[in-house]
Parts: C-alpha cells; structure tokens; sequence
C-alpha cells in the first residue's frame, strides 16, 4: 500500500474550491481506487493523506484532466505553496478497543 501527503499553504480558498475537493474526492474513490482520504486544516496550513493499493494508481491519478485542472487552479490562487510525498507503507497495525 501507498500512501500520498499533501502538504499546503493556503491562499483564498472560495466555493469553487470546495466543489472541486469534493469532485477530487468522488473521482479518486470512483476512478482510480483511492482506499481511504484524510485532510485537516489548522490555521493556514492543510495536510491531506490519501491511501492507495499501488503506485500504478497515483500516477494514474496525477495524469487525469479533471485533477490537472485542479492542480493548476490550486497554483494559481488555493495555495501559496504545497509539498506531495509519495510513500510506500511497509508496515501497519492498530488498536480498536
């Protein structure tokens, strides 16, 4: 499994941007097999972790019209900055108690 960590400044963020996270999100899960998503948002920074089965499937992702579109409006005006960090897990474990 793989995970991606997105790492962002934000920039003026409006309702264009909040309809598009949740086509991303849709599109990841439906598309391109993305397992699980999280993001938290504290002050000006964003941090968003995306789980994937294969690396075959982010790059998939990457490549999509709809997700480039989105980058590129997330360049021009969402984000000051950002970071992405493609992991491969090695191990995992937990505890639900």
């Amino acid at each position: 499994m793989y995970a991606v960590i997105f790492r962002a400044k934000t920039g003026v963020q409006d309702a264009l941007y909040s309809d598009t996270v949740n086509k991303m999100r849709a599109l990841a899960f439906d598309k391109y097999g993305c397992i699980d998503f999280i993001a938290v948002t504290e002050g000006d920074e964003e941090v968003a972790i995306s789980y994937w089965p294969d690396e075959q499937s982010i790059l998939n992702w990457k490549k999509d019209p709809d997700h480039a579109l989105a980058q590129e409006n997330g360049k021009k005006q969402w984000y000051t900055s950002y970071k992405v960090e493609v992991v491969e897990i090695k191990r995992s474990y937990g505890f639900n108690g």
